[in-house]
């Protein structure tokens, strides 16, 4: 049945497993508001597109299913890409879709006109184009969840003129097969198993693109006697409790001490970049396999190295089965001793670099429901809980690395509890973090989520004011005066509450994943 194009658009979303969308309604985008309802499609309204993205960023991380943006021609698509460039440095599967003008050579002066939406779509997605045939559109959509199934996810942004959208358009076709991701061949799956069993002190990078695999990762370092490391995005993939972890301590000086006592650096779903890191190198000596979706990421390979596009979730499956009739059963040459010794000493450090958060970190482990899901804001109480914190699941807490925005935890914890209903969702953030996108909690009280919000306040940009004592620079611009975030709180219709001690956080942890209502909780010195 003929609709205008917008609605169809709905539709077409719709039968392609899309259940919720994020975004702000407008003039220019009515249209494409028209079918939401009729195709049985929940919108959430966000106060700020930002939020709307970050919203559709943090829903993907949760299900694993594209989160869906609709944004407005101009202002309100440049307001989100803040969000889509976050998504995109961190490998999240996310679909903005925008109106825009009919033309803008022509013409000056319209409303929410601009020289190039699409061309600046282009420098924060990973693709961005601009069609107006109803065909085009279709096969765009098409085009974008094909690649978020079988490449390495990122965002992807369509651009629709308003004439076409509300110009009369037949339905799209229905949706086709999606491709598999890249499987290692028998001959590389070998290569690696080979090179492992050569090794004497293999060690492993497990990154946030070896998540599916958790479950055989425990078999597997017990297969090949390795020591491993985890990225912050790979945290929960291997359980705390394995003698020869090292921990999410990439960034800590001394790993790459250990990474050069290796003679094979297996590196599984990672890019091994700065925010890994926090170095130049990783530090080893030894040969490295590195195993990764993007052919990118392999480019920097040494002589020697082996680098193999694919999925590196399905070769530790594949590893696990193969191992086992090829291992000569030696006992491991790292010392675990020396491992457990590592792991206080940097634990230790992170201590005493971050008065406070360690203690926070354990008492709120402490009581968080394991099956809670975690978005952190670009806060010291993150950093160091990101060293810290060993998580109980994997793809459990999701951190704006890379792009490193301010602003991301509120509205992507709002994602991830609507991804997940009645399942226990939690956002932490600081005080000058939760101003970037502070009404997003309106849209939370609307929706009525139990959702505890964590905001470490310590009246100040307190990583910048450290970074200029440490470089002498004299502390400038860090210290702004904060509202009453409680009484922010309650205005917006949510619970408020400021503990007196790490016990009563504790409490109003627990209390707040029970509540019928967003919790802000606020944090301060004054708990230790």
């Amino acid at each position: 049945m003929t609709k205008p194009l917008g609605a169809q658009v709905s539709h077409a979303l719709k039968a392609r497993g899309v259940e919720v969308i994020f975004g702000i309604p407008g003039v220019h985008n009515i249209e494409m508001y028209r079918g939401i309802e009729e195709a049985g499609i929940t919108h959430v309204l966000a106060r700020h597109e930002q939020g709307a993205g970050f919203m559709a960023d943090g829903y993907a991380r949760a299900t694993g299913r594209p989160g869906v943006c609709y944004l407005i021609t101009g202002p309100g698509f440049l307001n989100a890409m803040t969000a889509l460039g976050q998504a995109y440095s961190d490998s999240v599967s996310v679909l903005a879709l925008a109106s825009c003008l009919d033309e803008t050579a022509a013409r000056r002066g319209q409303l929410h006109q601009m020289r190039d939406q699409r061309a600046a779509g282009a420098t924060v997605c990973d693709w961005s184009e601009e069609a107006g045939k109803p065909a085009a559109v279709y096969a765009l959509i098409d085009r974008a969840f094909g690649e978020f199934a079988s490449a390495r996810p990122r965002p992807k942004a369509l651009h629709m003129p308003i004439a076409a959208l509300g110009a009369p358009a037949e339905p799209a076709p229905e949706p086709p097969l999606r491709p598999e991701r890249p499987h290692l061949t028998h001959n590389q799956i070998y290569a690696v198993i080979d090179a492992l069993s050569e090794a004497e002190k293999p060690l492993f990078i497990f990154g946030g693109g070896a998540v599916s695999g958790a479950a055989h990762v425990p078999e597997l370092l017990q297969q090949t006697g390795a020591a491993s490391f985890v990225t912050y995005a790979g945290r929960g993939i291997v359980p705390a409790d394995q003698p020869l972890f090292l921990g999410s301590s990439l960034a800590r000086p001394e790993s790459a001490e250990v990474a050069a006592q290796a003679d094979l650096v297996v590196a599984l779903g990672t890019e091994l970049s700065e925010v890994d890191l926090w170095r130049d190198e990783l530090g080893h000596s030894g040969r490295m396999i590195r195993v990764d979706l993007d052919p990118a990421v392999l480019s920097d390979l040494r002589a020697g190295d082996l680098g193999l596009v694919g999925d590196a979730a399905a070769l530790i499956r594949a590893m696990t089965i193969a191992i086992p009739a090829r291992n000569d059963d030696r006992p491991p040459c790292w010392d675990a001793e020396e491992v457990a010794a590592a792991r206080a000493r940097w634990k230790a450090q992170v201590r005493a670099e971050r008065p406070g958060v360690v203690e926070l970190s354990e008492a709120l482990q402490a009581v968080m429901p394991a099956e809670a899901m975690i978005y952190s804001d670009m806060t010291q109480f993150a950093y160091g809980a990101l060293e810290v914190w060993d998580m109980p699941r994997p793809g459990h807490w999701h951190h704006p690395s890379g792009f490193g925005t301010l602003g991301y935890a509120l509205p992507a914890a709002i994602g991830g509890a609507v991804g997940r209903p009645g399942l226990p969702t939690c956002a932490i953030l600081g005080d000058y973090g939760l101003q970037y996108t502070l009404p997003e909690l309106g849209t939370a009280v609307e929706l009525g989520l139990p959702l505890p919000i964590l905001v470490w306040d310590n009246g100040a940009l307190g990583e910048i004011r450290e970074n200029m004592v440490s470089a002498q620079i004299e502390p400038n611009a860090v210290v702004a005066r904060n509202p009453d975030f409680l009484a922010l709180a309650r205005a917006y219709g949510a619970g408020a509450v400021e503990p007196a001690s790490l016990a009563g956080l504790q409490r109003a942890v627990m209390a707040a994943f029970e509540a019928d209502e967003p919790t802000l909780i606020r944090m301060t010195q004054a708990l230790f």
